[in-house]
């Protein structure tokens, strides 16, 4: 019921009002945007200026006279309104123009019920979908009407319109126990990854930024990525290695959208806490869109309602292949931090500053020192390899080996532990900036 979709475009005849009493207005672009990507096809766009919106039609009667002749002209089948409509008014905007009207929260639910492909995404999409529809159920039962009540009225029983919003509370809950069972598997999938000491590194942003081609030239994965809006809906991870720190797991996220609406983010809540509980989050930019200011505020909005607002964050400007005489690079703050990187992933360009300012910044507990392995403590020397742990080695005249070593700092307690040794016992020494590298 929820995922059949024509195969072809829509016409359809679209409505943006600039409304000077509410301060932030959405995208007219940004929507036309969504409309394509959902397989609509723009006739029309109407647009108005009202100081708040008309309580019945939420337009006004003459800028409702006009999108009658707009509908009749283009023939259109659907119209679609850059706004959050209320029940009444999509019913009576409706049997004015006689065709489907959309708000924009039914369009992004649209969209996200097309995107979906795992299980859990398409369960996610339609319990967004049952809630959004349980407030307009009766549009499809006004030839029950005569049941509401009164002498000659009274139906034997149940009406149908109660009968179908109790199955829709019933279905409701069962898709939130299966949900919550999603959640569950993912917290466990995290407490795992803990206990390995893996981080997890989590991309978001506005969508249609490039996360998903970032993905896949990170992790030579086969994400789907196309330039439109949420071409990416269910969470990817895959594990990566990383130079001097070892494995960890980078997590694509669905995109963000100004004024997402709430339901979706409970929605997918289940799907945003990978991004909540990350180590490192990764803010990718669409460094050419003119919005990318206004962008990244929205982004962090919703970053600080799922709880990810206070997670350590590096910015990742992407796209600099489209802007002339712009190469990679790494920005840092005051204390020499890495805070921003400029990349192209379409192109591959700067990629290796990105990995480099990833290190860094999941390196903080990560103990770069030298040490000596005597003959007798050969299983240590040989566990250090199998971290990939020894960057320089070189043999000392009594047979010991001296070894400039980088890795975790809770992984080599870990090894001299298990080896009953301690840091004394090596001759742990932090390894300053001008040490000469030992021969290999």
């Amino acid at each position: 019921m929820f995922f059949e979709r024509p195969d072809s475009g829509e016409l359809a005849v679209l409505v943006h009002l600039e409304l000077s009493q509410i301060e932030f207005t959405n995208d007219p672009r940004e929507f036309e945007e969504l409309v394509i990507s959902a397989g609509g096809d723009p006739a029309a766009f109407i647009t108005g200026q009202r100081p708040s919106p008309h309580a019945k039609f939420f337009i006004g009667t003459g800028k409702l006279d006009e999108l009658k002749h707009a509908v009749m002209q283009n023939e259109a089948q659907v119209v679609i309104f850059n706004h959050e409509l209320s029940p009444s008014q999509e019913r009576n905007l409706e049997r004015e123009l006689e065709c489907r009207v959309l708000d924009r929260t039914g369009l992004i639910l649209d969209i996200f019920a097309q995107r979906a492909r795992t299980h859990e995404g398409k369960l996610q999409v339609e319990l967004a979908q049952l809630e959004h529809m349980s407030t307009r159920l009766i549009r499809g039962w006004t030839h029950l009407e005569r049941q509401k009540g009164g002498i000659g009225m009274r139906g034997p029983g149940e009406t149908q319109l109660e009968t179908d919003r109790r199955l829709l509370r019933a279905r409701i809950k069962a898709i939130h126990k299966r949900l919550d069972k999603v959640r569950k598997q993912r917290e466990q999938g995290r407490r795992a990854r803990s206990r390995a000491e893996m981080p997890t590194i989590s991309l978001v942003g506005y969508t249609n930024a490039g996360k998903s081609t970032l993905f896949n030239q990170i992790t030579d994965a086969a994400v789907f990525a196309e330039d439109q809006l949420f071409a990416t809906l269910d969470t990817t991870m895959r594990r990566i290695g990383l130079d001097e720190l070892g494995a960890a797991v980078l997590a694509d996220t669905v995109g963000f959208i100004s004024n997402l609406p709430h339901r979706l983010i409970e929605s997918f809540r289940a799907t945003l806490e990978e991004a909540a509980s990350a180590d490192l989050l990764l803010h990718i930019v669409d460094f050419v869109d003119d919005e990318r200011e206004r962008n990244i505020d929205q982004v962090n909005d919703v970053l600080s309602e799922i709880g990810a607002s206070e997670l350590p964050t590096l910015m990742v400007y992407n796209k600099i292949d489209l802007v002339d005489g712009y190469r990679p690079k790494i920005s840092r703050d005051a204390s020499g931090k890495p805070i921003g990187v400029w990349v192209s992933a379409q192109e591959n360009i700067g990629l290796d500053y990105l990995f480099d300012a990833i290190v860094e910044l999941l390196a903080e507990n990560v103990v770069h020192a030298q040490i000596v392995i005597k003959p007798e403590q050969g299983r240590v020397r040989a566990k250090l390899f199998e971290q990939n742990a020894i960057l320089a080695e070189t043999f000392l005249p009594d047979g010991s080996s001296a070894l400039e070593i980088r890795l975790p700092e809770t992984d080599l307690k870990k090894l001299l532990a298990a080896e009953g040794l301690d840091e004394k016992t090596l001759e742990l020494n932090d390894v300053p900036t001008n040490w000469p590298r030992l021969a290999v």
